[in-house]
């Protein structure tokens, strides 16, 4: 009869569901943010989110690399569904049913944000891990996290430049509109 606690075998097992989880999650990321990229390129956005994209797609392929050091598979299927909600995510309500809106820039930055949050949650995770498997690179995980912590700080400081200018443009045509209809000669009373 086998000795070892039941554990020992799901611990395996469970670290590379997460970690299959968060490589679906950076693919995904990765093609949000090169999108966004492209979209805002010869424009103030533009350069930054340029940077960035370059580093979500290094971070994803060092998420790889420390998988296969782990002898963690890759299930590729995971992917093909991370890309295929990534495009699904593109519909959301925006306020604008063909094109795309301004506001499709702020919940994008912010689903760019939360996104690098759950990376360091990943890295965190696997700093935690160094210490006890020699498998682990702890000082290149430490370097991702720091990596993480600036992206952070670069898509609050973008999302809230974005944020300002959508909806500061927005209460200025919201006024507009008001006067333009209170100036109609009382239609619509």
């Amino acid at each position: 009869m086998n000795s070892r606690p039941s554990t020992a075998r799901t611990a395996p097992r469970l670290l590379g569901v997460y970690l299959n989880d968060h490589l679906t999650g950076a693919g995904a990321g990765a093609d949000l943010i090169r999108r966004s990229a492209r979209a805002h390129r010869g424009t103030p956005l533009g350069p930054p989110l340029a940077a960035l994209a370059r580093d979500v797609v290094e971070d994803r392929d060092s998420l790889r690399e420390i998988m296969t050091d782990l002898d963690v598979p890759v299930v590729r299927s995971r992917m093909v569904l991370g890309r295929l909600a990534e495009k699904a995510a593109r519909l959301k309500l925006n306020g604008r049913l063909v094109s795309r809106s301004p506001l499709s820039d702020v919940l994008e930055l912010e689903g760019m944000r939360l996104g690098v949050e759950g990376k360091a949650c990943a890295w965190h995770t696997l700093q935690a891990l160094a210490d006890d498997d020699p498998r682990v690179d702890g000082p290149r995980v430490e370097e991702l996290l720091r990596r993480a912590e600036r992206q952070i700080r670069t898509l609050d400081h973008l999302r809230g430049e974005r944020a300002e200018a959508v909806f500061t443009a927005d209460e200025a045509a919201g006024r507009h509109e008001a006067r333009a209809h209170s100036g109609s000669g009382g239609r619509g009373k």
